[in-house]
């Protein structure tokens, strides 16, 4: 794997660029995918103000608001690793809700929120249309591979080791999922963009694999 180091600011402002020069008469998807300890989201909200200093209207959606009910994700009970990687998050429901209406002609009618899984309940979140240009961000994990319609795609990746060592102890249940994603979807092959983040403070690209 061949790599370019980058700082994390020069990172933020090379993604912006890439994002913001896709055609402005259209919508853009954009993936921000890794596991919670690669801090996708931290992406997300670093990218935001730059891509409106750039002209673009931008919505964050986490996937983590698109979560199956209590019922369906625990069925096998609540540390099944391949019922995360199958099971946990609604990909129909992101598609139907957030992605699909951004489709070339699409109303642009986003729902921003599906599920609380604190209370288990839906959010009732109001829809909140985008204008033509605007950018979509979507952060979180197990998002790629999956026919989700997205213009770019950004796959942080974090070595085996990394990835272990920055998981929480509670959390480690989930390293098979990780490793069955990297072996069957295959995200360093499938993404516009690769960073590898084994130390967040010291990203790089990774320019060939």
């Amino acid at each position: 794997m061949d790599v370019r180091p980058v700082s994390p600011a020069a990172l933020v402002e090379e993604l912006a660029d890439r994002i913001a020069g896709a055609p402005r008469d259209s919508w853009v998807r954009v993936a921000l995918d890794g596991a919670p300890a690669a801090r996708p989201g931290e992406l997300a909200g670093a990218l935001a103000d730059p891509l409106r200093v750039r002209g673009r209207e931008v919505l964050r959606v986490s996937a983590a608001d698109f979560l199956r009910p209590a019922s369906l994700r625990f069925e096998y009970g609540r540390t099944d690793p391949d019922a995360f990687y199958d099971d946990w998050l609604d990909y129909g429901a992101l598609s139907r809700e957030v992605l699909n209406p951004l489709d070339p002609g699409g109303s642009g009618k986003v729902l921003p929120t599906l599920w609380d899984t604190t209370t288990d309940r839906a959010t009732r979140a109001p829809y909140v249309t985008m204008p033509p240009g605007g950018v979509l961000l979507v952060d979180g994990a197990l998002l790629l591979g999956r026919w989700l319609p997205f213009e770019v795609t950004v796959h942080l990746w974090l070595s085996p080791g990394a990835l272990a060592r920055r998981t929480p102890e509670d959390q480690r249940w989930t390293l098979p999922a990780y490793a069955r994603y990297e072996e069957e979807a295959g995200p360093l092959a499938l993404a516009d963009v690769v960073v590898r983040a084994d130390d967040p403070r010291h990203p790089a690209v990774v320019t060939a694999l």
